[in-house]
């Protein structure tokens, strides 16, 4: 990984205030001077750093957190009953905190200088933080599969339990503001409030446990166009959607498309970078960027070739061209968001990696991310290239003087075909102790035996499709005999025979290499298909949730450093 540093330009210092009287308005305030650390307030207590101001009122509940343009962007409540103690810890150039008590708990909100986030530490009795910001959706960003996207709409519960994936986002407003929740560990239960009825329903709030003492961020981004939701119908399929949204800054952009089954696949846009011209993606957690061409043709195992779905065009104006092919039709709600910086992006502007990072630090980040499991393996020289450079080679009499490259060639196809191979053998370990498991899971739960059957089912999914390609797949020892044979009976051949004979033995390879490189990319499907569902069930059923985080935590393990062909970025 090469690490993306950014130095933030700093906005205004932090501040403190004492408001004199509950709810006096702006005005009226008192600023405290710098180092002075009351422990008591008149009024209210505000503190700010120019990014945020929070407010602890004395008839409150928690913290009210506040956007720089005046808007009340979500309220950190911690717990109900009258305000016992209220006051200022720290007041220093750097940063500015305040310490609440009531009956039951007290905390500590501190704000960083140039920072977005409001950092929340428990004390005496604080058991949760209850974030309230409502918004119709809720995103859990996952970096080995799909985003699970909770639409309010479609959830009737009251309130259910959520995997524990460290943090959240809330999209705000209208369009105009990102709330993140940035928890340290997984091991903190995470709930939701529901409220309202049909399209007014909304997530009203999360709640996330404090565990033992771990701190949790509130941040909060603004500025237009931060986020946009668009509505795609059966009519929109394969056609090319202007959105009406246009990039407010360089960035990784990730859309969130809704597909069949309530299930999420996340994508990333590509830039272009002039009229007319080729594409770029930028890669995760590095400076590299793959081309694609103006057509934005792109090939995958599972899907084959399709124009890549979202776009930001030389202008910044986005565009979506859903997908219907394969396994895959995009239909519903499709959610764009900032997810990643590129060297492109501004310095003083946050995106939702960029939250992770500065509340948890770089470390505990990559930790979190697993930056180690995100990097692919690929070994040898694919079956296709060898087969178009020996198509090259024979019919142009060339093969005495590329002797050399051609046994180069064919002993590093063995190696790629043995590196998909083991690859090939894990995905089916993974299955026979998925099997295992989900059989002992429903014996002792039998009140989860529907969800369980579901997820047997498609975990069975992977010994069908091995089976299906099992005969033209072959082993590795075929290739390892394959070239021998080709060594032993055509290496030394020239004119029409040896040209027959190369493209049989390009022909016999590629089926190898074309059915393995297929399969590895349908398990890859089948096994991130079963960690969204399982994040879904849970919320549908929180009865569900030990199980669900388990099969989470063992398809994360099984999705770790995939192979090149599984294409696990599209």
């Amino acid at each position: 990984m090469t690490a993306i540093l950014f130095a933030l330009v700093q906005a205004a210092g932090v501040s403190a205030w004492d408001t004199g009287k509950p709810g006096a308005p702006r005005d009226a305030w008192v600023e405290i001077a710098r180092d002075q650390t009351p422990s008591s307030f008149q009024g209210d207590a505000a503190v700010s750093n120019g990014r945020l101001t929070v407010v602890v009122r004395k008839d409150g509940k928690g913290a009210e957190v506040y956007a720089p343009e005046g808007v009340l962007r979500a309220v950190l409540a911690v717990a109900p009953g009258t305000l016992e103690r209220l006051a200022l810890v720290e007041n220093a150039r750097g940063a500015v905190a305040l310490e609440a008590s009531w009956k039951s708990a007290s905390v500590k909100f501190r704000l960083k200088r140039g920072d977005v986030s409001v950092e929340v530490e428990p004390g005496a009795g604080a058991k949760r933080l209850r974030v309230e910001c409502p918004s119709r959706f809720l995103v859990l960003p996952d970096f080995f599969a799909d985003d699970i996207v909770i639409d309010a709409v479609k959830l009737p519960l009251a309130s259910t339990e959520l995997p524990s994936e460290n943090f959240l986002i809330h999209p705000l407003g209208q369009g105009d503001a990102l709330g993140l929740t940035v928890y340290e560990n997984r091991e903190q239960d995470v709930r939701i409030a529901l409220s309202g009825e049909g399209d007014a329903r909304q997530v009203a709030a999360s709640e996330i446990d404090f565990g033992k003492n771990r701190k949790i961020w509130f941040a909060c981004l603004t500025g237009g166009g931060l986020w946009h939701k668009a509505d795609i119908r059966e009519a929109d399929l394969k056609k090319v959607m202007p959105l009406e949204w246009t990039m407010p800054f360089p960035a990784q952009w990730r859309v969130d498309f809704s597909r069949t089954g309530d299930l999420t696949d996340s994508w990333e846009m590509i830039h272009q970078k002039e009229k007319g011209g080729e594409y770029l993606r930028q890669e995760w957690f590095d400076d590299w960027q793959r081309k694609m061409g103006k057509d934005r043709k792109r090939w995958t195992t599972v899907l084959g070739s399709f124009p890549y779905p979202c776009w930001i065009e030389h202008d910044g104006k986005g565009y979506l061209q859903p997908l219907q092919k394969g396994p895959l039709t995009f239909r519903g709600p499709a959610l764009l968001f900032p997810l990643n910086r590129i060297k492109q992006t501004p310095a003083d502007v946050f995106t939702v990696v960029d939250v992770v990072r500065t509340t948890l630090g770089m470390g505990p980040c990559e930790y979190i991310l697993d930056l180690e499991g995100q990097k692919e393996k690929y070994a040898g020289v694919n079956t296709c290239s060898v087969r178009d450079r020996f198509n090259e080679i024979f019919p142009a009499g060339r093969q005495k003087e590329k002797k050399a490259e051609m046994e180069k060639l064919m002993d590093d196809t063995l190696i790629f075909v043995r590196s998909i191979r083991k690859r090939i053998d894990e995905y089916l370990e993974f299955s026979r102790g998925m099997k295992a498991y989900l059989a002992d899971q429903k014996a002792k739960r039998p009140e989860a035996a529907a969800f369980l059957d579901d997820a047997l089912k498609l975990v069975s999914e992977v010994d069908t499709r091995e089976a299906v390609r099992r005969e033209k797949m072959k082993m590795p020892d075929f290739v390892a005999q394959l070239n021998d044979e080709f060594r032993k009976n055509a290496m030394g051949l020239e004119g029409p025979e040896a040209v027959a004979k190369a493209k049989e033995y390009g022909r016999a390879l590629t089926e190898v290499g074309d059915n393995q490189d297929e399969l590895v990319g349908e398990f890859r499907w089948i096994v991130k298909t079963l960690r969204q569902k399982a994040g879904l069930a849970m919320a549908m059923d929180p009865k569900l949730g030990p199980v669900a985080e388990e099969l989470r935590a063992m398809t994360q393990k099984m999705l770790r450093n995939p192979n090149a062909l599984e294409r696990a970025r599209h």
